[in-house]
């Protein structure tokens, strides 16, 4: 997996982000002599020194709204959901939008070379074990009636109240002994919603974590405006993991989530938040969508790297979290083949462009798509 802070010092960094506010190079300073600009994952909550300004996926600047004005994200409060089988949002979700056939973002090879052209991709899942744990971003399936918990969080201001439905043997990403992120996705096919924790840890009769967010996979209700989730740019981590089923299937439909080195203090829809100090442009929003070129030959990868490959040409994916360059999250499972993953790692930065969704957006509050 990608090497990560462990939660001791994504807490401190996010008290220096908010202290350093009138200093931002004294922050970047420290960064660099941390190493944070090529390793790990950033805290879903550490947005940098000033407010990150929402842009439009052309560019540019919109006025970002008030948290404290916009509605809450509870998933309880979601708009009126689809009717159909409970999958990674609705149909005409951004998130299951083909972007094979849009146009070039203007920036796109400023962007890709920031994130690192000659970087190669890295499966950061697998079969098997890593340093004691499994590969991958762990799911828990959510059985019917399954009891409730409270959990307390950091930022609660920021998070879902909750309750969650944390059952006692939920699977934390790394291990139960983790430092590092510590996410605990939490998936109930029978509610179609899912509960995302961030630096989860079991605390008496309820658990305590950094933040976390409720999603109902039937609506396309995003988080309020400026918002963290469980992940940096206030997405949900669930929707775009690629899990066993899916490619067993033969098939995904849906993009798929990925972290870069270094992302500029804004995002782009559908992201609702930003974790960054720079205002660097050549660096990628949060949010940004890239898709694997048309033009690159996957006929000859074994059959699970190329399912994959296949989505990321027609789906894309899409910037989630700092952490190292084109690392491609997933679920752990046993039935993955290791041996035909590491065919992805023969694609490169090169090998993606950025693409142009503003003609996608019908309302930026809304994960919906025009038409």
């Amino acid at each position: 997996m990608g090497c990560a802070l462990t939660a001791e010092w994504h807490y401190i960094l996010r008290v220096l982000s908010r202290s350093l506010a009138a200093v931002p190079l004294r922050l970047t300073v420290l960064a660099a002599v941390l190493g944070l600009a090529a390793c790990g994952s950033t805290a879903p909550g550490a947005a940098g020194p000033s407010d990150p300004a929402f842009v439009t996926p052309s560019g540019t600047a919109t006025p970002t709204a008030s948290a404290s004005v916009a509605a809450g994200p509870s998933a309880a409060a979601s708009a009126s959901p689809t009717a159909g089988p409970c999958g990674v949002f609705p149909a005409n979700s951004v998130w299951r939008a083909d972007v094979s056939k849009l146009p070039v973002h203007r920036s796109s090879g400023t962007l890709v070379n920031s994130i690192g052209a000659a970087a190669h991709m890295h499966p950061d899942f697998g079969a098997g074990l890593w340093d004691g744990a499994p590969i991958g971003i762990p799911v828990t399936t959510v059985k019917p009636g399954q009891k409730t918990v409270k959990v307390s969080f950091e930022y609660a201001g920021e998070s879902d109240k909750g309750p969650y439905p944390v059952p006692a043997d939920a699977k934390v990403e790394g291990g139960r002994g983790s430092d590092g992120d510590r996410h605990v996705i939490l998936y109930d096919a029978a509610a179609c919603k899912v509960y995302e924790l961030y630096a989860a840890y079991p605390s008496g009769s309820g658990w305590r974590a950094g933040s976390g967010a409720i999603y109902d996979l039937r609506s396309h209700k995003l988080r309020p405006a400026g918002w963290t989730s469980a992940d940096a740019a206030g997405l949900s981590i669930f929707a775009g993991l690629v899990r066993y089923e899916e490619v067993a299937a033969g098939r995904i439909t849906h993009a798929l989530r990925i972290t870069v080195p270094r992302s500029r203090n804004t995002y782009v829809w559908p992201a609702r938040h930003a974790a960054s100090n720079s205002g660097d442009a050549s660096l990628p929003p949060m949010g940004l969508r890239l898709r694997l070129k048309a033009s690159v030959d996957i006929s000859k990868m074994p059959k699970q790297a190329r399912v994959i490959a296949e989505a990321m040409k027609k789906y894309g994916v899409i910037v989630a979290d700092n952490g190292s360059p084109w690392y491609l999250s997933g679920a752990p499972d046993d039935r993955w083949s290791n041996d035909a993953l590491r065919a992805l790692k023969n694609l490169q930065g090169s090998d993606f462009e950025a693409v142009e969704t503003a003609g996608l957006m019908a309302d930026r509050n809304s994960g919906a798509v025009r038409g």
